[in-house]
């Protein structure tokens, strides 16, 4: 008798719930290939190691019928013929009101000795952004407590905002001010690429136990592999969107976009992916505006986002900088000049913008804010001749002013560190200054 050994072979092959595994063939730096199993882009495996619990990885692409693996996680004990099995979904992460004053990592698990998250349900954590038609206008102001952004680029709720600047000016402060004097319901903080010694002194010095009490942090340090690191993004873009979901009004603090990307590059190039700008695949310009646009309003509760990105010299043009600034709806821009002059924060009040500025504030408070920024060009624009002496006193009526004005604009960006500044004040304030 003849079989139809291929019909059966088909049947077996569709047939629900059937142990598929693939198989380890090659790992060469970040990437592990393997011969099978059949899954797709994205998609959750476990990799056998001996000795060791099974080490999560994702699917990352396809090269000559082989599977291209990352892990998630570091892989120190994958031998060749390892199995691969599929976990038929997505990656997803714990969530529920008991992350609220947690330090969790990429994966959603605890990290701060403090046991288990208490989680209601699990969330898959690349999510689609919502219908654009279905976003409520951003109409109502979202203080930050701190009185220079809230007087010259107030915020809205549900704003996405980056903030420019070089390393080691400010911008972990300037996050630590915001979660503790805005006005959102929780704040969800992304640490990527940190040193581990930064992460310590930003949740214990710049947050502190008022801040921590209503903030969940993800952290993705240095040393992590590269998916790793771009996963922790959409961990904590996940837990933002799970409170947001709840109503609430939800600030997300991400430190920083620039590092996510450069991670993906990694990821990128190790999958194959040719380097494009300034050594960058379009895959690091394409995960930008997929994080982005998951912050924003939604038809219940917002998010409002504050993305850092680091800059060069100054350098706004910068590619990551560019293709960042292109999706935000704001920016701010902290100079080395201002910082090592101890103006903090190191606001530069010219090249800082709110977008949605005039639509959240008054007329009244649209004009002083263009008068003291009137006052911060003028003066800027003839800084140099000052500092040879080369200006004449009287020669320019606006010139004139604005010098006369500078020493209160500064005064008026300084804050201490842990004083929180109310709207109300701010706006009094600017009023005060610029009139």
């Amino acid at each position: 008798m003849a079989y139809d050994l291929e019909r059966y072979r088909t049947a077996l092959h569709e047939t629900p719930g059937k142990l598929e595994y693939g198989r380890v063939v090659e790992a060469v730096g970040l990437a592990i290939q393997s011969q099978g199993p059949r899954v797709g882009i994205g998609e959750l495996c476990y990799i056998e190691q001996e000795g060791r619990i099974p080490l999560p990885a994702e699917v990352v692409g396809f090269r000559e019928g082989r599977v291209i693996l990352m892990p998630l996680g570091k892989a120190q004990a994958i031998t060749p013929g390892a199995a691969v099995r599929p976990a038929r979904r997505p990656l997803s992460v714990p969530v529920g009101k008991g992350l609220v004053s947690r330090v969790v990592n990429a994966l959603g698990e605890p990290i701060d000795s403090r046991g288990a998250v208490d989680a209601q349900e699990r969330i898959p954590t690349d999510r689609p952004a919502p219908n654009p038609l279905q976003r409520p206008m951003i109409d109502s102001v979202l203080p930050t407590g701190v009185r220079a952004i809230d007087a010259l680029a107030t915020l809205g709720e549900g704003q996405r905002v980056g903030i420019f600047s070089g390393p080691g000016v400010g911008k972990s402060v300037l996050l630590g001010m915001m979660a503790r004097g805005s006005a959102a319901d929780v704040a969800v903080i992304a640490l990527v690429g940190e040193r581990s010694r930064e992460v310590q002194e930003f949740v214990q010095r710049d947050l502190g136990p008022d801040g921590m009490a209503r903030s969940v942090v993800v952290v993705a340090t240095a040393d992590e592999p590269a998916l790793v690191r771009v996963q922790a993004a959409f961990t904590a873009m996940a837990i933002a969107e799970y409170f947001r979901d709840q109503g609430q009004r939800v600030l997300l603090l991400f430190d920083s976009l620039t590092r996510v990307a450069t991670a993906q590059r990694e990821v990128g190039l190790a999958a194959g992916e040719p380097p494009a700008t300034r050594g960058y695949p379009p895959s690091s310009f394409a995960i930008l505006p997929r994080l982005l646009e998951r912050a924003g309003t939604a038809p219940r509760g917002s998010i409002t986002g504050f993305y850092t990105v680091l800059v060069e010299g100054d350098d706004l043009q910068e590619p990551v900088a560019d293709s960042a600034r292109s999706v935000l709806d704001g920016h701010l821009v902290l100079t080395r000049e201002l910082a090592d002059a101890g103006v903090f924060p190191a606001l530069d009040v010219g090249r800082s913008l709110s977008r949605v500025m005039r639509q959240i504030v008054t007329a009244e408070h649209t004009a002083w804010a263009q008068t003291l920024k009137g006052h911060w060009s003028t003066y800027e624009d003839a800084k140099d001749l000052l500092r040879i002496g080369a200006y004449q006193a009287g020669s320019s009526a606006e010139v004139d002013a604005a010098v006369a004005m500078h020493p209160r604009i500064l005064a008026f960006l300084r804050q201490p560190e842990h004083e929180t500044v109310g709207f109300e004040q701010a706006r009094q304030a600017l009023m005060e200054v610029a009139l």
